[in-house]
C-alpha cells in the first residue's frame, strides 16, 4: 500500500523524493512526506495527493543530499498532516510500511520515561526506540537493530539521524524493500518503479535484512549484525513492464499481490490477543447490533460473489440473517427496509451506480448504512454511516482480483465484530477464528505455488467453447466468481453452479469437449464433511459422463486428485475462510487461459473498470 523512498548522493534531492513517490502513487495514498539531512533534519508533511507536498516544498525551500519520502493509507490513525510520514523526534525521522502491533504497550512504557507523542501513529514509536538506542553509541544500523528487536510485527523502514550524516538505514521484515545501486548515490525503495529512472542495478532485501547506504557503499547485515551478501540484479523491464513489476499484465500482479493486500486489510484491526475487532470508520456499538432484526447486502458483478460468502460468515458467526441483491435488480423491487436493519454496500470502486442507487434507496427508508469499498472519498464512502476500506490499493486490471478477497477478509472482520457484539462468540471462539485470519496471508503465498499446474491445465483447455464450475457451500460463489473471471477475459462461455444443481439442468451439456472445473477442498478436521462427500460425488457423475474434470482440492487428498483430469492443491484453512485461497486458482486458470488465447487481459472489450452508468 505505502510508497517508500530513500536517496543518499551528492544532489539536493526533494524533487528526486517527490518523482520517485510519484512512481509509486498507483499503490494508492492519502498523505504523503519527506525528511532531509543536511546537518539538521527538516520534516515536510502534507495531507492528500503530492501537490499539496510539492507546494509546501516550494514555499520552504528544505535542503539536503540525503532523505527519505513517504506515501501512506491511513491505518492508525486518520490522513493529516500531523499522521503522515516521516516521523522524527530527537533527531531521528523514519518512514514505515507495516504494522506494529505491540505498540500499545511499548507507547505506554515510553509515555512512562517521559516521551510526548505528536501522532495518532504507531509508525512514530519507531522514531523514539531509535532515539533512545542511539545514546548507547555505535553506528545508526545497531541502533535501528536493537530497536527492531523490541517490536513484533512486520516493517519495511528507513532511517535518517542528525547523528550519522550522509547515511540511510533501512529494515526489512514482511514488506518488500529493494536497494539501488547508483555511481556516488544510492537509493532505498518499497517498489522499482520509484528508482528505475536512475539505476537498473538492484538488491532486492530479504527477511530480517538490514542495509546501511551511503553514497559510495552498502552494507548489509542480519540481525545478529553479521555481515551479509545479496545478489546485484540488472532490471531490464522498461517503465510500463516496472509499473507492473516485471509482470506481463496487471492483472496477474494483482493476483500476485493479494497476500500483500490482504495483510493490509486485517492488520491494526484483528487482535488475537483479546480477540477482538477494532475497525476504523465504524461506530458500531452493542445496543444497535443487538437490536438488529436483518441485514440487507447490496452488490453488483464480483462484489456481489463476495457478499454471497459474506452472508455465510455473518449468519454463522453472528446470527444474523442477511439478504444479498444484486444492485441492479434491488431498489426495483420496493423492498422491505426499515431502521431495525443494516444495510451495507460492496463496491471496489464506491462508485457503482446499481450499488450507489440501492444504498441511498435503503438510507432513505430508514436503514443504517455500511460501506465496504476501496477507494478513499468514494461517492459510497461519503454517503455512509460506517466505512471499512478493503486497503487492495489501485486494482488496473478491469478483471477484479484483490478486491474480492480483500472484501472476503473484510467481511470476516465484520462478521466477527457483530458476533462479539452480539455475545454469539466467545472470546476464546474469536481468537481461534482470529488467528485463521491472520494465518491467511502466508497461505495465500503457498497458494500462488499452484501456478505452473494451473498454467498446463490452462493450455490444455483454453481451445474449450464452454466450461462449468462446480462448487458448494461458501465454494458456490467462488464457482460463480471463476466462471465470471473466464467469460471477462478469454471470452470463453462459462456457468458457474452450485453443484448439486448439476442434476437439474447443466448435466445435460457435458461431454468429451467440456472442462469441469469442481472446487472441492476437505472441511477441516478428521471427518471429510457431507459437503465434500457430495462433491465427490458431482465429480464422479461429471467424469461417467466423458467431462474433463479440473479439481480444485485440499493439499494430500489423493481421492480428488485421483479422479480428476488435472488436480491443483491448496492450503486447509478454517471453512468459512478456504474461498480465499480456492479463487487464486481459478482466478490464474482465467489469466493462462486468455493470456495463451492472446486476448486482451487488462482491458478486455465491452467493460470498464468502474459501471457509472445502469
Amino acid at each position: 500500500m505505502c510508497g517508500i523512498v530513500g536517496y543518499v548522493g551528492n544532489e539536493q534531492c526533494a524533487d528526486l523524493l517527490i518523482e520517485g513517490l510519484r512512481k509509486l502513487e498507483y499503490r494508492g495514498y492519502d498523505s504523503a512526506g519527506v525528511a532531509l539531512l543536511e546537518g539538521s533534519l527538516v520534516v515536510v508533511r502534507a495531507k492528500g495527493k503530492l501537490k499539496n507536498l510539492e507546494e509546501k516544498l516550494r514555499a520552504e525551500k528544505p535542503r539536503g543530499t540525503c532523505g527519505i519520502g513517504h506515501t501512506r493509507w491511513a491505518t492508525h490513525g486518520k490522513p493529516s498532516d500531523e499522521n503522515a510520514h516521516p516521523h522524527q523526534y530527537a533527531g531521528v525521522a523514519v518512514v514505515h510500511n507495516g504494522i506494529i502491533e505491540n505498540h500499545l504497550e511499548l507507547k505506554a512504557e515510553l509515555a512512562g520515561r517521559g516521551h510526548k507523542f505528536s501522532s495518532e501513529t504507531d509508525t512514530e514509536i519507531f522514531a523514539h526506540l531509535i532515539a533512545e538506542e542511539e545514546k548507547s553509541g555505535g553506528p545508526l544500523v545497531a541502533a535501528v537493530r536493537r530497536a527492531v528487536a523490541r517490536v513484533r510485527g512486520t516493517y519495511a523502514l528507513e532511517v535518517l539521524s542528525e547523528r550519522s550524516p550522509g547515511t540511510v538505514v533501512a529494515a526489512k521484515n514482511a514488506s518488500p524493500l529493494v536497494v539501488g545501486l547508483g555511481k556516488g548515490e544510492n537509493f532505498v525503495a518499497s517498489d522499482v518503479p520509484a528508482i528505475l529512472a536512475h539505476t537498473r542495478s538492484v538488491i532486492f532485501l530479504e527477511e530480517g535484512d538490514f542495509a546501511e547506504v551511503t553514497n559510495e557503499k552498502v552494507s548489509l547485515s542480519n540481525a545478529s549484525g553479521e555481515s551479509i551478501e545479496r545478489p546485484v540484479r540488472h532490471i531490464d523491464w522498461s517503465a510500463v513492464m516496472a509499473e507492473k513489476n516485471g509482470h506481463k499484465h496487471f492483472m496477474h500482479k494483482e493476483i500476485h499481490e493479494q497476500a500483500r493486500a490482504l495483510t493490509d486489510t486485517i492488520r491494526a484491526r484483528a487482535s488475537v490477543e483479546t480477540g477482538d475487532v477494532h475497525l476504523d470508520g465504524c461506530s458500531l456499538d452493542a445496543v444497535f447490533v443487538q437490536s438488529l432484526t436483518r441485514i440487507q447486502i447490496v452488490a453488483c458483478g464480483t462484489s456481489w460473489h463476495a457478499a454471497l460468502v459474506g452472508k455465510r460468515m455473518i449468519e454463522e458467526l453472528a446470527r444474523i440473517p442477511v439478504e444479498v441483491d444484486l444492485g441492479s435488480e434491488f431498489r426495483y423491487r420496493d423492498p422491505l427496509i426499515d431502521k431495525s436493519m443494516l444495510c451495507i454496500a460492496v463496491s471496489q470502486s464506491g462508485e457503482t451506480l446499481d450499488t450507489l442507487g440501492s444504498f441511498r434507496e435503503a438510507r432513505a427508508r430508514g436503514a443504517r448504512g455500511l460501506a465496504i469499498c476501496n477507494v478513499l472519498g468514494s461517492a459510497l464512502s461519503r454517503e455512509s454511516d460506517d466505512v471499512l476500506y478493503t486497503h487492495a490499493g489501485p486494482e488496473i486490471g478491469v478483471a477484479s482480483t484483490k478486491a474480492f478477497t480483500t472484501q472476503l477478509g473484510a467481511l470476516f472482520l465484520l462478521a466477527v465484530k457483530l458476533g462479539r457484539l452480539r455475545e454469539t462468540l466467545t472470546t476464546d471462539a474469536a481468537r481461534s477464528l482470529l488467528t485463521h485470519l491472520r494465518e491467511l496471508p502466508a497461505l495465500l503465498e503457498k497458494t500462488l505455488l499452484c501456478e505452473p499446474s494451473v498454467k498446463l491445465a490452462a493450455q490444455r483447455w483454453s481451445g474449450a467453447r464452454d466450461c462449468l464450475f462446480l462448487g458448494r457451500g461458501p465454494q458456490y460463489p467462488v464457482a460463480l466468481e471463476g466462471a465470471l473471471k473466464l467469460k471477462e477475459i478469454s471470452y470463453i462461455h462459462a456457468e458457474g453452479y452450485a453443484a448439486g444443481e448439476m442434476k437439474h439442468g447443466p448435466i445435460a451439456l457435458i461431454d468429451e469437449n467440456m472442462p469441469v472445473l469442481v472446487l472441492a477442498p476437505r472441511d477441516p478436521g478428521p471427518q471429510p464433511g457431507a459437503a465434500y462427500e457430495k462433491i465427490l460425488g458431482n465429480l464422479q457423475e461429471a467424469k461417467a459422463r466423458g467431462g474433463q474434470v479440473i479439481a480444485i482440492h485440499s493439499e494430500g487428498d489423493t481421492m480428488v486428485a485421483g479422479l480428476a483430469d488435472a488436480s491443483i492443491e491448496i492450503p486447509q484453512t478454517h471453512p468459512l475462510l478456504l474461498p480465499i485461497l480456492s479463487v487464486v486458482p481459478t482466478q490464474l486458470f482465467a489469466y493462462h487461459v486468455a493470456d495463451h488465447r492472446g486476448t486482451d487481459v487488462d482491458q478486455p472489450r465491452n467493460l470498464a473498470k468502474s459501471v457509472t452508468v445502469e
